[in-house]
């Protein structure tokens, strides 16, 4: 008897989350496509890709990231290459960035769009990828984790296109930002708090971090930066002698 009930409320648990699937979590995952798809193609715009790369970065972007979070949960064939709006919503980021490109003297004001576009895309997906991953089963932990992962696969796989060095492994709280935002959502789920409310906190804490890192210049420690800090007192004490 107890296992037929515990068979019943895995059930119910399953169709719960196809329902929430199909609705609001669509929504944030198609949303957030469109957010990344508007960074790799600003990027592309900004190393002066032509129509073809700047449309193949904007696709990366937007689903690199979803893509690996469904093969590593086995939700095959990944939904980015079942449905074709991912693929729409892509090319119509690219077509917008690439035929409304600013000139040369507004580089600075690119720039900021693309760290804006890419930290709404990587708040968006920690938050859909986290949500997916606990409703395919997962331990809360590897979930986070895996939410982790779905934020910043865009944002590498566009840096790599680019032959760019991935934010990810240098730039401002970006990876603890998504993990910040995924936690946000793994904790949301433990407390069978709601999922859009969930959601909505744990991108909107992953955004905020990620906002406030770029604006103070907040990072971790970087390699050798102690050696430099010593290296620049011992200058400028040779230079007072």
């Amino acid at each position: 008897m107890i296992p037929v009930l515990g068979a019943e409320q895995v059930l119910q648990t399953l169709a719960g989350f196809k329902e929430y699937a199909t609705g609001t979590l669509l929504v944030l995952e198609l949303v957030g496509t469109f957010v990344f798809a508007l960074s790799g193609a600003t990027a592309g715009v900004k190393y002066r890709l032509d129509l073809f790369g700047v449309l193949v970065v904007s696709f990366a972007t937007a689903t690199a990231g979803g893509i690996t979070r469904d093969l590593l949960i086995g939700a095959v064939p990944p939904a980015a290459l079942r449905d074709w709006r991912y693929l729409g919503i892509s090319v119509l980021a690219g077509l917008v960035v690439f035929f409304s490109s600013p000139r040369s003297e507004r580089q600075r004001r690119l720039r900021d769009l693309v760290l804006i576009f890419d930290a709404a895309g990587l708040a968006l997906f920690a938050v859909s990828g986290t949500q997916k991953a606990l409703g395919y089963g997962l331990d809360p932990v590897m979930a986070a984790l895996l939410g982790m992962l779905t934020g910043i696969g865009g944002g590498i796989m566009r840096d790599v296109l680019v032959s760019d060095i991935p934010a990810v492994l240098h730039s401002d709280l970006y990876a603890v930002a998504a993990l910040a935002g995924a936690i946000v959502v793994v904790v949301g789920h433990v407390l069978n708090a709601p999922a859009t409310v969930s959601a909505v906190a744990g991108a909107a804490c992953c955004f905020g971090i990620r906002l406030v890192a770029l604006w103070r210049g907040w990072r971790l420690p970087t390699a050798g930066e102690h050696e430099k800090a010593a290296g620049a007192a011992d200058s400028a004490g040779g230079r007072r002698d």
